[in-house]
């Protein structure tokens, strides 16, 4: 095993890719390439998230719910949590402000508006 990219089913595709935009990440592909996508990848350092609507899920793989969000949290690490921290924090629901944890790092956790929970991370 090499890599792990999440394919994150959403119900906008274009607002979730205007959000992370905001949060740094690059749109590196859409499908179809023109139009209105309803697949993309985006890409922030060696962080890559594919994302794709639940329109073109169609019927396939019932098993996959249908609603936003999950049982999840994305763990991202990053350096400069910071200057991240204060460039977004006004423009985000924030879930738990930047705290030094008992392991060691300093973190804070966002509610994307897709409500899946993003921790960042970094190693000060």
């Amino acid at each position: 095993m090499e890599t792990v990219s999440p394919n994150i089913f959403v119900s906008d595709l274009q607002k979730t890719i205007e959000f992370y935009k905001m949060l740094g990440f690059d749109l590196a592909v859409t499908v179809p390439d023109t139009g209105d996508p309803v697949f993309a990848m985006m890409v922030c350092g060696s962080v890559t998230f594919m994302f794709q609507s639940f329109d073109s899920l169609g019927v396939e793989l019932p098993e996959i719910s249908r609603q936003d969000g999950g049982s999840l949290l994305l763990y991202i690490q990053l350096k400069g949590i910071r200057a991240l921290y204060e460039r977004i924090k006004g423009r985000v629901t924030i879930l738990k402000g930047l705290e030094k944890t008992f392991y060691g790092a300093t973190e804070f956790s966002i509610r994307d508006i897709n409500n899946y929970v993003l921790t960042f991370a970094e190693d000060e």
